[in-house]
């Protein structure tokens, strides 16, 4: 069974927009494979600062071997080194027929597991990216689904998130009072004028708006930023994202959102991510970090929502009782709340369609449907938020009382659940 027609358009848009970009298995396998592994920077191979020179010396032997890849005699000593993060080096190889998927593999086998990683890239977009494109809604809709908490002290007054995810469009909160006072780096591009003079929305912009909407929805006083972390389809190299992940932090959040997500090599967690979580997260006393479980339908652990410090979230269908059929799920996935037709800010202008029905045109007016994991993770950061301000809970403490909560309401067949209005961990439906 070939790789379906909607996975093909999100990962093909995200290659064509990302020079050096690759997947594995590549494009010319995808009739003869139910669906690609992972998206990985050409050439590249991530390593520990303390372990690149024990990387870069196996590499050297790997490559040198009779015959292996086409390399020419001597071409190993060609493996260029640079730093990336603090902690983080990055080697490229010369250019060769044999795929860094095979050259991680050896490594694993030659230093051990995980030692040696490929340089993923992660998306707010396969199965990966939101579950639908934004969908139309009747002209006048005004209002958010789910809509604005009116619940009196449990608001997120004093609680501080930042989202890192596509950034905020020009004025969002003209027309959508509840992302007043909401602020964020702006978009760019998030929409362009075609040659008929018409406004056109890029793909998947508006996503951080969005989310950013969503959780104001769950918590209206919170104090919310949005970093732009993606400029291109949604998506970007994982080293590249560094640099928002630190401005984040210093921004000094209770909660840390994250709406981007990873298929892995062998399902090993983000070098990029675990360097910073050792380095910066992990010390930092009572800070709660919230990602997606991914929009692929299956049990395979997406990153960084199953690293062990992360709350993995899951959506729920639109009848609030079953898993989205979209969804991640697992034993890795921590807690499930709405995510499928949630209603929320969106800029105004026309959207082409980049998968199935690629090149439909839809019209917007500042707001959308639009359905996946992205979106049922901010329903739960801001019920966090809200109950921190009841209860002055640091979001550590907000964070472990709402997951007690959902799992005492579990749902057969899903899992521990969440919906708006139980940020004091009390029955709303």
């Amino acid at each position: 069974m070939p790789v379906d027609d909607r996975t093909r358009a999100q990962a093909q848009l995200i290659l064509n927009g990302h020079p050096g970009a690759a997947a594995h298995p590549a494009p010319d396998r995808w009739d003869d494979i139910d669906d690609f592994d992972y998206l990985y920077r050409e050439y590249a191979i991530l390593a520990r600062t303390q372990d690149a020179e024990e990387v870069a010396a196996a590499l050297r032997q790997i490559l040198d071997q009779a015959g292996y890849g086409n390399v020419p005699e001597g071409g190993a000593r060609e493996i260029q080194r640079e730093t990336v993060s603090r902690g983080l080096v990055r080697l490229t190889v010369p250019p060769t027929p044999t795929l860094v998927p095979d050259l991680v593999g050896r490594l694993d086998e030659a230093l051990g597991r995980g030692v040696a990683k490929p340089e993923h890239k992660i998306y707010v977009c396969p199965a990966t990216c939101p579950a639908t494109e934004p969908g139309e809604v009747p002209s006048g809709t005004t209002e958010p689904v789910p809509p604005p908490s009116s619940d009196a002290g449990n608001d997120g007054d004093g609680v501080s998130v930042s989202i890192v995810d596509t950034g905020l469009i020009p004025n969002s909160a003209t027309g959508h009072p509840w992302l007043g006072g909401v602020r964020g780096r702006m978009e760019n591009p998030y929409a362009f004028t075609d040659n008929d003079g018409e406004t056109v929305i890029a793909p998947y912009a508006g996503h951080g708006t969005f989310v950013a909407g969503v959780l104001r929805c769950m918590a209206p006083k919170a104090s919310v930023f949005v970093e732009r972390a993606f400029n291109i389809a949604g998506a970007d190299y994982e080293t590249n994202l560094a640099s928002s992940l630190e401005d984040a932090l210093d921004r000094n959040p209770d909660i840390l959102v994250f709406t981007f997500t990873s298929a892995t090599h062998r399902n090993q967690s983000l070098h990029t991510f675990d360097e910073l979580y050792e380095r910066r997260i992990r010390g930092i006393k009572g800070l709660v970090v919230l990602a997606p479980a991914g929009n692929d339908g299956s049990s395979r652990p997406m990153w960084p929502a199953a690293h062990p410090g992360v709350i993995a979230v899951g959506a729920l269908a639109a009848n609030g009782r079953d898993r989205a059929h979209f969804s991640g799920f697992g034993g890795w996935v921590d807690v499930y709340a709405p995510g499928e037709d949630l209603i929320n800010a969106f800029p105004e202008g026309t959207y082409v369609c980049s998968e199935p029905p690629i090149g439909e045109r839809r019209q917007f007016h500042g707001m959308a449907v639009w359905s996946g994991t992205s979106f049922s993770t901010p329903v739960v950061a801001g019920l966090i938020a809200a109950r921190m301000s009841q209860t002055g809970e640091n979001g550590q403490q907000a964070a472990d009382a709402l997951l007690r909560f959902a799992r005492s309401q579990a749902v057969p067949g899903v899992g521990a659940v969440l919906y708006p209005g139980q940020a004091s961990g009390e029955a709303s439906r």
